[in-house]
Parts: structure tokens; C-alpha cells; sequence
């Protein structure tokens, strides 16, 4: 990258064609505004290059540019004037040529369209064949980015809501690994608040010690699941429940008395935090099972009890600054005037709030892991709320906040195909586990139908694969919608072996797989051999362009934390890479032909291996 932070020419032996253009481009717009065309400043540029894309349809070339039109008025000339004179500039880039044809004359309103050479085409992807990175480059300004995701209660199960903050993050974290950065993810675990008052109250009041002794997490998740509904004291719910109304019956106050357990836990009573420490184990045991089978992993569990020593500290130095102040008995952040609600960081009874660990846990992180972004992946419910701690956190003036990017990467919510949140017959939210499982079972019927060859699967072959593609199918359902939207759940849409699913794509993986099993294919001798792979026919030029195109991609999903790029294209990737093989002969072809083809389906299938690990899921030999 250049010195004005815009992409550079290709380096260290991989090319990524969009960014070399765009380098090209630079050159041609410099130029232009050197000679007095049209006036530029150095904050436009990264807006104007980022309109060097690939083309909408592939008749027209592999890239087009389309800053003529929203430079022309300016200029003063006609867009496709503006254009023919950037597209000259651009043929006379220093490295223009080393890559790609000389540009056409501009299309419609002023597209200037591009095509890579052949040659370097084949060079490129020659390269990408025996490189382990597939020919993808690194970023190359490597940042520190904070990750914080999942982040459930732990003192009840997790459910379906817990899904999407758990895959999105665990992809987005993924990928930016792969690109280069320096990731550190944190399940901020709900760990300290109402929820083991909730707890607390129960098992002094009503718990089961032969219960607890056989099965400690359903004991634990069935006083949090009572004692909520006699807390909450709501109508329709103690109706349903008789041993829920029985003990409101009997302790009308069990609410205020709940919310008084929490009180005396973070007090540090004794009794309440050798029962909390006594939980904690079974709980995170519990939550810890769910994340293996997802395949998720943190670095770091910092929760809400980790920041309650600095919360108090946290209210004085505000209050201190002046950013913060009495109102009404709680102490509160006032950002829109004292006219608006604050945000409060202290309740009337001396409580902490939400915002106040998140004060806090944004000052220790600054201290100790010094980032240059921090990504919450949280429901975009929750988006006022973060606005205002972002807000109040920049305000406090907070050593390195200048520095650094927080991002809100919100998401929609989890549907039912009635339209509404999904949940049970009986009304209550999916519980993650069962999820899970009837995922899995779903996918061992679909396997155990299908066609001939899956019933040769052994039987913990086929366990294999059944909870390789049940959970699977999940998270790619998730993943390959637009996070900002809510989507409707449907478990006999997401495992179907057609379509954009997960299904598809290990199937996809599984065929490439099955031709080297076929053939007897050596494929690290087949890597270190294929130093010139040819590219003669139309579908396989196709092919590997969009194989040398998966650099561009993870790039578009960092531009803006969306997986769903990514699922979209690994499933166009491999549309291709089917249409390449159903009419093209891989092993009965011959020679270099047959060498470069097998190089192609090669890096297809670890293209598309490599792509659903970034999105956490997996793949399988067989299905």
C-alpha cells in the first residue's frame, strides 16, 4: 500500500488484479488533477477507487470504472469525454500493462472497462495453486481489533437469539485473521447481574438437592426458568405455570426480594458469593459444551464480574470531569442536553447499569490491548444504547479513544416462518441445544435417503457428517443473509443440496474430493508440478478468475463486517466451478490439458474449504 494509505501495485508474489487496477487508477486520477482536469483532494480518493469493481456482466470485461460520471460536472465535459481521457491515462500506468489489455472505449454513460491479460491470468494463477494463502495477500496495514461477541447469561440456557451474535462474530473474526490483523475475541459474559439473583433466591426457597446433585445445569435453568415467571409476577404466565403461582402465592415481595439477592452478591455477602462461585463452574461447563459443538473459541472470557471492581471508580471519574451528575437519586451521563434522558451509569439504589460496564471494559481495553477497532456484534436493538456509550466514552476523553473505531455490527432478528421471533408450539424461546440437535437429526434423514454411495458410510461416518451438515446448515443460514435484516428459520430450506446452503457447498467440496479419490491423485505432487497451468476455454478462464478473486472478497466483507459477501460468492464459485466440469473432462482429459484442469479443481476445492472455515463450518470427504 502506498504512503496515502490507497492500494498499492501486487507484492510478494500474489496478485490481486482489483488492487493492482485500482493502483493504475490512482496514477490516471493524480494525473488528472495535476493537469488542472478536474480538482481533487487526497480524503476523495478511496471513494472514487472504490468504484473500480467487478463487472455486472462478464461480456463487458472482468472490472470496470465508473468515477467519470460523478467527476464530469465538475470537469466541466461530457462523462464518456472524461472517461476516454482517464482510460488513456490509465493504459499509461507504469504497471497497467503487466496485467491488462488497453481499455476499450467507454460504454453507456462512462464505464471504462478492463480486462486481465491471459498470461497473467495463467501466471497468477499458477501461483495461487502451490501457495498455502491460495494466492490471497494480507492486508498490508495489519491492525489490533477487538472482537466481542455471543456474550449470553450464563445463569440460563442459551437460545436461538444467542446464534447469530455467535457465528457472525466467529466469522467475522475468522476472516479478519486470515487477512492479516492482530484479533482478539472476548465473550463478555452476562456473569453478574439479575439473573443469578434470580438464582439465588430460588435455591434458598425452592430447589431440588437431589435434582441439583444428578443434573446440576437443569436444576440451575429450572429455578431461573420459575423464579423469573414469580419475579415477573405476570398473569398470564403464573396461569400456565401452577408451581409458579403456587410460590407467588406464597412470597408476593419475591421480586423485590430477588433484585435484593443481586444486591447483597455485589456487595460481596459471603453466602451469596460462595453460591455464585459455586454455579459459575457448572454454568460455563454448560455454555462451553454448546460453543464446542459450534466450533467457537475465545481468547478471552471477560464478563461482567471482571469490570464490577472498576464500576465504582468508573461513576467518580465522570462525575470528577463533569460529564456526569446527579438526577433524580442516579447519576447519569447527559449527551443531548438536560432536556433528554441520560444515560444512566448509577441507579437511585446505588445499582450499576449496563452502560457502566461497558464504560469501564472500553477503558481497560484501551489500557491493556491498545486497538485500533473494537467490533460489538450485538442486536441492533441495542443500537441507541451503544451510540450513547460511544458517545459518552469519547466525551470522557479516554487515553487511545481518539485512536480507535468502536463499531456496532448489528443484525436483525431470528424468525419463525409465521414471521414472528421463532420459538416453540408452546410459546417459549428455542432453546440453542435443541436447535442443534434437530438440526443434526434432520441431516442424518437427509443422508441416510441419499444417493447411492452414503449408505457405504460407516456408522460414525455417518454421525460425522450428519453433525457436520446439521450444524453447518445453521450457521450458513445465518451467515448468508444481510446481517441487518431479520430472516425467517426454516430447517427444510437450509438442507437442501440445491440452492445457496451449506448443504451445497460441502457437497461441492465433497465432489472436488472425489475426483482425486477417483483418479489417485497426488495433490502436494500435483501443487510443486503445476508451474504453468494453461487456461484455453472460456469456463476455465471463468473459473479462474473468480478462484483469484477471493482476496477481493474477504476485503468487501472487512469493508463493511458482512459474511453474506462471502456465502454469495462461494456459492457463485461454485455454480462455476460446476458448470467447468459438467462440460469439460478432467480425468479423461490428457497432457498439460489434464495437469490444468486437475490444478483448477485443486484450488477450487480448497478455495472452497478455506471459505466455509472462515465462516466456521465444515467440511466432509463424503456425503
Amino acid at each position: 500500500m502506498s504512503d496515502d494509505g490507497q492500494p498499492g501495485p501486487p507484492a510478494g508474489g500474489r496478485v490481486d488484479f482489483r488492487a493492482a487496477l485500482r493502483s493504475c487508477f490512482r496514477a490516471a486520477l493524480d494525473g488528472l488533477a495535476a493537469d488542472g482536469v478536474v480538482p481533487l483532494t487526497a480524503d476523495e480518493m478511496p471513494a472514487l477507487l472504490d468504484q473500480v469493481r467487478q463487472t455486472a456482466d462478464a461480456k463487458f470485461g472482468d472490472y470496470s470504472g465508473t468515477m467519470a460520471m460523478a467527476l464530469a460536472k465538475r470537469a466541466g465535459r461530457k462523462p464518456r469525454d472524461l472517461a476516454a481521457d482517464i482510460a488513456a491515462r490509465l493504459a499509461a500506468a507504469p504497471t497497467y500493462a503487466d496485467f491488462f489489455l488497453p481499455p476499450g472505449d467507454p460504454v453507456g454513460p462512462g464505464f471504462i472497462n478492463v480486462r486481465v491479460r491471459d498470461e497473467a491470468l495463467a501466471a497468477a494463477l499458477s501461483r495461487a495453486v502451490s501457495d498455502p494463502r491460495l494466492g490471497v495477500r494480507g492486508t498490508e496495514r495489519p491492525e489490533t481489533i477487538v472482537v466481542d461477541f455471543s456474550s449470553p447469561n450464563v445463569a440460563k440456557p442459551m437460545h436461538v437469539g444467542h446464534i447469530r451474535s455467535t457465528v457472525i462474530g466467529d466469522a467475522l473474526a475468522r476472516i479478519l485473521r486470515f487477512r492479516g490483523h492482530r484479533v482478539i475475541t472476548d465473550n463478555h459474559l452476562g456473569d453478574w447481574g439479575t439473573q443469578f439473583g434470580m438464582i439465588l433466591w430460588g435455591w434458598k426457597h425452592c430447589r431440588d438437592d437431589e435434582a441439583f446433585a444428578a443434573d446440576p445445569t437443569a436444576e440451575l435453568g429450572r429455578l431461573y426458568r420459575l423464579v423469573r415467571k414469580v419475579a415477573d409476577a405476570k398473569p398470564e404466565e403464573l396461569a400456565a405455570d401452577p408451581a409458579a403461582a403456587s410460590l407467588a402465592a406464597r412470597y408476593p415481595e419475591a421480586g423485590r426480594e430477588v433484585l435484593a439477592e443481586t444486591a447483597k452478591l455485589h456487595e460481596g455477602d459471603p453466602e451469596n458469593r460462595a453460591l455464585w462461585e459455586r454455579f459459575m463452574p457448572v454454568c460455563r461447563a454448560e455454555i462451553d459444551r454448546l460453543y464446542a459443538r459450534l466450533h467457537v473459541t475465545f481468547d478471552h472470557w471477560l464478563g461482567e464480574s471482571f469490570f464490577q471492581p472498576m464500576l465504582a471508580a468508573t461513576v467518580d471519574d465522570l462525575v470528577a470531569r463533569g460529564l456526569a451528575r446527579e438526577s433524580r437519586g442516579a447519576i447519569g451521563v447527559f449527551l443531548r442536553g438536560d432536556d433528554a434522558p441520560p444515560l444512566l451509569i448509577r441507579k437511585a439504589d446505588g445499582a450499576f447499569l449496563y452502560a457502566t460496564t461497558d464504560l469501564a471494559t472500553i477503558r481497560w481495553r484501551l489500557d491493556t490491548w491498545k486497538p485500533s477497532r473494537i467490533l460489538y456484534v450485538v442486536d441492533h436493538r441495542q443500537s441507541e444504547h451503544f451510540e450513547q456509550v460511544f458517545d459518552a466514552a469519547r466525551r470522557w476523553g479516554l487515553s487511545g479513544i481518539a485512536d480507535v473505531d468502536l463499531v456496532h455490527v448489528g443484525f436483525g432478528t431470528v424468525l419463525g416462518e409465521d414471521g414472528k421471533p421463532f420459538k416453540t408450539r408452546a410459546g417459549d424461546t428455542v432453546g440453542l441445544e435443541a436447535l442443534l440437535d434437530e438440526g443434526v437429526e434432520r441431516a442424518r434423514q437427509v443422508i441416510e435417503l441419499g444417493a447411492e454411495g452414503r449408505a457405504a458410510l460407516a456408522a460414525e461416518d455417518r454421525r460425522h457428517v450428519a453433525e457436520t451438515v446439521g450444524i453447518g446448515a445453521i450457521k450458513y443460514a445465518d451467515l448468508s443473509q444481510n446481517r441487518t435484516t431479520d430472516y425467517v428459520f426454516s430447517f427444510d430450506k437450509m438442507l437442501q443440496l440445491t440452492g445457496n446452503t451449506a448443504a451445497y457447498m460441502q457437497y461441492a467440496v465433497a465432489r472436488v474430493e472425489g475426483i482425486f479419490a477417483k483418479g489417485g491423485i497426488d495433490r502436494d505432487a500435483l501443487r510443486v508440478a503445476a508451474t504453468e497451468v494453461r487456461i484455453a476455454e472460456p469456463a476455465e478462464r471463468a473459473l479462474a478468475l473468480d478462484l483469484l478473486r477471493f482476496g477481493e472478497v474477504l476485503e468487501d466483507v472487512e469493508a463493511d463486517y458482512r459474511p453474506n459477501l462471502l456465502t454469495t460468492w462461494l456459492y457463485d464459485l461454485a455454480g462455476r466451478y460446476s458448470s467447468f466440469y459438467d462440460t469439460h473432462p478432467v480425468l479423461k482429459a490428457e497432457g498439460p490439458e489434464r495437469a490444468s484442469r486437475l490444478a483448477l479443481c485443486d484450488l477450487t476445492g480448497r478455495v472452497l474449504r478455506t471459505g466455509l472455515e472462515l465462516l466456521g463450518i465444515g467440511t466432509v470427504e463424503r456425503m
